[in-house]
């Protein structure tokens, strides 16, 4: 496998754990989904809103918008939490925007070709700067972020109850496309 295809398969882990959050949240009584804990972005739907919102701004920088916010994003306030201030209401609306999200995912992923592994990415940061990024780093970082993201919605949906937890480890989506072939 090469570095291009490793990046790939990264980035089709991310969608698919993205996938078992958003069926474990869908199970969850309101309360719940929003419920206050000391870790995350503080309850499973403004972790799963942040989710969605980094992997958006990320994309658009992958794709030379230097500047971006993810919609309904306001001054780095990202968008659904309680106060209402965002576009997105809820789980169906958040699910719907995260499918369109992984249509451009999946259609730039599958033009991506190793000499772009090293390009130069611009982004200016959420906190201010523009900063100079390789190609392959962002690529990683949007998978690094999402796995550390996963496991602290994991982490609340444990102390919520939820069992069983969505068991998002690359060798469980692995092992399922084995047992499907």
């Amino acid at each position: 496998m090469v570095g291009e295809d490793v990046i790939r398969r990264l980035h089709e882990h991310r969608t698919w754990g993205n996938r078992l959050l958003l069926d474990a949240a869908r199970k969850l009584p309101e309360a719940q989904l929003r419920q206050s804990f000391p870790i995350g972005q503080g309850s499973v739907w403004k972790s799963l809103v942040h989710l969605w919102a980094a992997e958006f701004v990320w994309l658009d920088a992958l794709e030379g918008k230097e500047r971006s916010l993810a919609p309904g994003d306001v001054a780095g306030k990202l968008p659904g939490n309680q106060e209402g201030e965002g576009a997105l209401a809820g789980l169906a609306e958040l699910a719907a925007a995260w499918r369109e999200l992984d249509a451009r995912w999946t259609a730039y992923l599958a033009s991506l070709t190793a000499s772009d592994l090293d390009d130069i990415v611009h982004k200016e940061g959420s906190r201010g700067g523009r900063y100079a990024l390789r190609r392959a780093d962002v690529l990683l970082h949007v998978c690094t972020h999402a796995h550390y993201t996963v496991a602290q919605v994991i982490n609340m949906l444990r102390q919520v109850g939820v069992d069983p937890l969505p068991d998002t480890m690359m060798i469980t989506l692995a092992r399922s496309e084995a047992s499907a072939t």
